[in-house]
């Protein structure tokens, strides 16, 4: 079944970027064999990409020039369709549709249709505005949510602007070898069907 999944690094104070749209210490701290074998995984098993604009740049700032020789997964990131959620970007490049508007009943209908298993998954990275939204449309089906053991102090929050509750089940814990923790959670059946 195909399902939509937010995919996320955050410090362990709940940052998914430092100060200045610092996201060093992801890549400081990237464990290639571990992370990496997970990430290839995920990316294998998806066919729609959705990015705010800020997360569009930094990724159009790095991945169309890179190969998949110099880094396994480029050409999946490359060739995935995309679709960009802005009211200020006009053009875009990298495989790429432009939203300006949340069409709420259309993502909506997509999630649905798609969970009868035509197609292969719809990932979220980062783009926290993205997340919330979706996340209070009740259209997220997994996070899967990278810890770092890192304390920014100053950045931009996973979760800030949401208006009510959401109760999560964790369905899988992983540890690698950088301290790094992956938490997959989904979110409680209870609470979508809307006990609380």
């Amino acid at each position: 079944m195909r399902t939509v999944v937010a995919s996320v690094f955050v410090s362990l104070d709940n940052l998914m970027v430092g100060k200045n749209e610092d996201m060093s210490w992801v890549l400081d701290d990237f464990d290639a064999q571990g992370m990496g074998s997970d990430m290839s995984s995920l990316m294998a098993n998806m066919d729609t990409i959705l990015l705010g604009r800020t997360t569009y740049d930094i990724m159009t700032s790095h991945w169309p020039g890179v190969t998949e020789e110099g880094d396994p997964g480029a050409a999946k990131m490359n060739e995935t369709p995309k679709v960009v959620f802005s009211r200020s970007l006009k053009t875009a490049t990298w495989a790429t549709t432009i939203m300006p508007e949340w069409p709420a009943p259309t993502l909506r209908r997509r999630s649905k249709s798609s969970r009868a298993g035509r197609a292969k998954d719809i990932v979220i990275f980062g783009s926290a505005s993205i997340v919330q939204q979706l996340t209070e449309l009740g259209l997220i089906d997994e996070y899967k949510t990278v810890v770092h053991p890192v304390i920014l102090a100053e950045g931009k929050a996973l979760f800030s602007d949401l208006k009510r509750r959401h109760r999560l089940e964790l369905t899988e814990s992983k540890s690698y070898a950088n301290g790094v923790l992956l938490l997959n959670y989904r979110e409680d059946a209870a609470m979508r069907s809307g006990r609380y």
